[in-house]
C-alpha cells in the first residue's frame, strides 16, 4: 500500500512537471516576434503661402503720433490686400507693440527721445500667383518689414494616406524577403506603428526684413514655391510561427 502511494505521488510529480514544461514553452512562443520598418515620401507643390508684413512708425514725439502713423499705414495695407482678393479671414494681426525709446549718454544718462509702434499682419495667400504682388503692393502702401514666408499644403491627409500605403507595402515585402532568406516563418501581424513628418519649403524672405522708406515703389520679387514633402514611416510586428 505504501509503495502504491509512493508510485502515485511520483507519477503526479512527473505529470505536473511535464505540464509546467509545456506551459513554459507556450509562454516563450508567444513572445517570439519579428519587426521590420520602412519609410516612403511623397512630393506635392504647395497650395497656400503665409507671409508676414509689418509697419514700424519710427521714433515719434508722442505715443499718439506713433500710433496714428502705424495705424493709418496698416489700414491702407489691409485695404490693398482686399483689392488683391485676400479675404478678411486670411488677415490676422500677429503683433502690436508701442514702446518708449531712450538715448543714453555719459553726461546725461538715460533720456526719453520718443515712442515707436510696431505692428505686423500675417497674411494667408491662397492664390500663389499673387505672392509677388502682395509683397510689392503692401510695401508701396507703407509696409517696411516683410518676411516669415512659408508654403504649406492645405489638406495633406491624402498625401499621408498615399505615403502610408506605400510604406506598409514596402515593409510587407521587406518582411517576406527577410523571412525567405533567413528561414523564418511569419505568422499574423501583431502591431503597426506609424511616424509622420512634413517638410515645409521656405525660400527667400524667411526672416522679417526691414525695408528703407516703405512708400516708394518696390519691384515684385520672384518667389519660388518649390515642393513640399510628406514622409510616413511604419514598423510592422509579426508573430513568428
Amino acid at each position: 500500500m505504501k509503495r502504491a502511494s509512493v508510485l502515485i505521488l511520483a507519477i503526479a510529480i512527473l505529470t505536473l512537471g511535464a505540464v509546467a514544461i509545456v506551459a513554459l514553452v507556450n509562454k516563450d512562443k508567444t513572445t517570439e516576434y519579428f519587426t521590420v520598418s520602412a519609410e516612403e515620401t511623397v512630393y506635392a507643390p504647395a497650395d497656400i503661402a503665409s507671409l508676414e508684413v509689418g509697419v514700424r512708425s519710427g521714433i515719434k514725439s508722442t505715443p499718439q503720433e506713433a500710433a496714428n502713423e502705424s495705424n493709418n499705414k496698416t489700414n491702407d495695407i489691409i485695404e490693398e490686400l482686399a483689392n488683391l482678393g485676400v479675404e478678411e479671414k486670411d488677415i490676422k494681426t500677429s503683433n502690436y507693440r508701442l514702446s518708449p525709446e531712450y538715448n543714453w549718454t555719459e553726461s546725461r544718462g538715460q533720456q526719453l527721445v520718443g515712442y515707436e509702434v510696431t505692428q505686423s499682419l500675417t497674411i494667408k495667400i491662397r492664390d500663389l500667383e499673387k505672392i509677388s504682388s502682395v509683397i510689392s503692393q503692401t510695401t508701396e502702401k507703407g509696409a517696411n518689414q516683410v518676411g516669415n514666408i512659408s508654403f504649406t499644403i492645405d489638406d495633406d491627409e491624402s498625401l499621408k494616406s498615399e505615403a502610408r500605403a506605400a510604406a506598409i507595402t514596402k515593409a510587407q515585402n521587406k518582411a517576406k524577403e527577410i523571412a525567405a532568406q533567413s528561414g523564418l516563418k511569419l505568422g499574423r501581424l501583431l502591431n503597426v506603428e506609424e511616424g509622420y513628418s512634413s517638410q515645409i519649403i521656405t525660400p527667400s524672405y524667411n526672416k522679417m526684413m526691414d525695408l528703407a522708406g516703405g512708400s516708394e515703389s518696390v519691384s515684385a520679387p520672384n518667389i519660388q514655391t518649390g515642393e513640399n514633402e510628406v514622409s510616413v514611416s511604419v514598423i510592422l510586428t509579426y508573430k513568428v510561427k
